[in-house]
C-alpha cells in the first residue's frame, strides 16, 4: 500500500501541484498560532508542551482517520487516505519553480534577475554575490529543500507505515519541519509572539526527526552519485564541531551532495577540511569550484535517488505480496 499511495501522490503532484496561500496550509498557520496563544507561556516545560500539541496531535488524527478507514470502510479509502496526506506533505512543485526560475536566469546571463529571485526565494541578500557564489547556494538550498519536501517526508511516512501507523509519520515530518521556521518567524513579525522557550524546542525536537531522514537522503546521494567521495565527505564532516547541534543534519545533506557530484559547497569549515585532505589527492580528484552545469547535476541526483528509493520499496513491496 505505501508504494501505490507514494507513486499516486508523486503523480498527482506533478500534473496537479498544490497551489501557494491553499486551504491546508492556511489552516496549519492558523493551528499553530492557536497552540501558541493557548499554552506557551515562556517555560521549557511550556515550550514542549506547545510543541507535542502542534505536531504531535494532528499526526495523531491523521492516524486516527486511517485506522477507523482501514477496519470500519476498507483499504482501499484508507489508501486514498494515504495519498491525500502525502500530496499535501510532499513534493517537488513546491520548491521546484524557485530553482528552475534562477537556473533559466542563470543561463540567460541576467545575474541580476538571479540574484533577485535567490533573495526572493531564500530571504538572504544576494546582490553582491558572484554568479559561482549564487550557483553554490542555489545547489545547496535545491537540495535541503529537496530533502525537507520528498526524501524526508518518505522517510517517515515509511517508516511508520511499516509499523501500521498510516500517514502519521509524514504529518510528522512536515509539521515538526515547518513549526522550526515558522514559530521564529511569528515571533519576529506577528503577535502574539512565541517565546524563546517554544522555538528552542521546535529547534531541538526538529533536530532529533531529522537525524534519521538526513542519513537516508545522505545514503541515496552516495549511491546514485560518487559513493567513495560521499562517503568520505559525510565522514569528513561528522568529525567537524559544526556537526553536532540544531544544523548539523543540513550540513551532513550538503557535505554528501558536494561527494556525489565532485563540487565545493558547505560552510567554511568544511570547506578548510576539504583542502587540506585534498593536499594528499591527485589533481583530477580536486573539487570543482560550483558552475552552471552542475544545477543540471544536481537535478539528475535527486531524480536518481527518488527512483533508487522507489525501486527499492517496488521490490519490498513485491517481496510481501509474493511472500
Amino acid at each position: 500500500m505505501s508504494f501505490f499511495s507514494i507513486l499516486l501522490a508523486l503523480l498527482i503532484e506533478q500534473a496537479r501541484p498544490l497551489a501557494r496561500g491553499n486551504a491546508v496550509h492556511a489552516g496549519m498557520r492558523s493551528w499553530l498560532r492557536w497552540v501558541v496563544r493557548k499554552l506557551d507561556a515562556g517555560e521549557t516545560s511550556h515550550g514542549w508542551l506547545a510543541w507535542g500539541f502542534a505536531v504531535l496531535l494532528p499526526s495523531g488524527i491523521a492516524l486516527l482517520i486511517y485506522w477507523l478507514l482501514y477496519q470500519f470502510v476498507g483499504w482501499p479509502l484508507a489508501m486514498l487516505w494515504n495519498v491525500a496526506v502525502l500530496y499535501v506533505t510532499l513534493g517537488f512543485r513546491q520548491f521546484s519553480h524557485h530553482f528552475t526560475a534562477i537556473r533559466d536566469a542563470l543561463e540567460a546571463g541576467n545575474e541580476e534577475e538571479a540574484r533577485r529571485l535567490l533573495a526572493e526565494w531564500r530571504q538572504i541578500d544576494a546582490s553582491e554575490l558572484p554568479p559561482r557564489e549564487v550557483v553554490r547556494h542555489v545547489i545547496e538550498f535545491s537540495v535541503l529543500a529537496a530533502h525537507r519536501h520528498v526524501f524526508g517526508v518518505l522517510s517517515w511516512f515509511i517508516v511508520l507505515a511499516v509499523l501500521g501507523l498510516g500517514p502519521a509519520g509524514a504529518v510528522l515530518y512536515r509539521l515538526a519541519e515547518f513549526v522550526t521556521r515558522y514559530w521564529p518567524h511569528v515571533s519576529r513579525r506577528q503577535a502574539p509572539s512565541v517565546s524563546d522557550a517554544a522555538c528552542g524546542a521546535a529547534s531541538r525536537a526538529w533536530s532529533w526527526v531529522d537525524w534519521l531522514p538526513a542519513r537516508i537522503t545522505a545514503l541515496g546521494f552516495a549511491v546514485v552519485g560518487s559513493f567513495e567521495d560521499a562517503v568520505d565527505n559525510w565522514r569528513r564532516y561528522e568529525s567537524l564541531p559544526e556537526s553536532e547541534g540544531v544544523g548539523g543534519n543540513d550540513g551532513l545533506i550538503v557535505a554528501a551532495t558536494a561527494g556525489a557530484i565532485n563540487v565545493r559547497l558547505g560552510t567554511t569549515a568544511m570547506a578548510q577540511a576539504e583542502t587540506q585532505a585534498q593536499s594528499d589527492m591527485p589533481a583530477a580528484s580536486a573539487r570543482h569550484e560550483p558552475q552552471l552545469a552542475h544545477l543540471r547535476s544536481i537535478v539528475g541526483l535527486v531524480w536518481r535517488s527518488v527512483v533508487l528509493w522507489m525501486l527499492l520499496l517496488a521490490l519490498l513491496t513485491l517481496a510481501r505480496l509474493i511472500g
